[in-house]
């Protein structure tokens, strides 16, 4: 059940319309979660501007980020947006299942910052000392630390959004993780 309702565009302020005519444009499409953020005067074009903001990190460094947050915080939409993102990105299907299961065996410098962002996702910011020695061991600066944190921040505030409202998943499903016994 959802608890929001998606707005259409005639539902929104007119400075959120034209950020729903950007999006259509660069993108071919307002997001569902997107729209969503729409419903507050001000929360789109804050988190547009926060999101795309400049930051040391490359792009599938931050897809990296949002895959493991997403599945440590169980948002279906934002595994099934990031799993296409990720694809763009260069990523195969296979690594963004290990990805999003806590690893990335195929990169060294990956697995770092996946175990990291899983940690520091798991544990409200109390990333393990192992995660963030691995980290920083991998080549990852202080400065990077820093804007993973604003990337798992991101995903944080997004995949909350989706729990409380249900937002229906507009991206392909994400395919589900395999449960391994422990």
């Amino acid at each position: 059940m959802n608890t929001i309702t998606v707005p259409a565009r005639e539902q929104v302020s007119a400075s959120n319309q034209t950020l729903f005519d950007n999006l259509k444009k660069g993108i071919g499409f307002v997001p569902n979660l997107f729209a969503t953020m729409a419903l507050s005067e001000h929360a789109l074009g804050t988190y547009l501007a926060f999101s795309n903001a400049k930051t040391s990190l490359r792009a599938k460094e931050k897809e990296v980020i949002n895959l493991v947050v997403s599945q440590v915080n169980d948002c279906d939409y934002c595994s099934s947006a990031h799993t296409a993102l990720a694809k763009l990105n260069g990523f195969t299907d296979e690594q963004i299942l290990e990805i999003r299961s806590g690893h990335a065996s195929f990169d060294a410098k990956y697995d770092a910052l996946v175990k990291y962002a899983k940690s520091a996702a798991e544990n409200k910011g109390h990333a393990s000392q192992e995660s963030l020695d691995a980290f920083f061991a991998a080549g990852y600066t202080q400065e990077n630390l820093v804007d993973a944190i604003l990337v798992i921040a991101d995903k944080t505030f997004t995949n909350y959004l989706f729990a409380v409202a249900n937002i229906p998943v507009d991206f392909p499903k994400a395919p589900a993780l395999e449960k391994v016994n422990a």
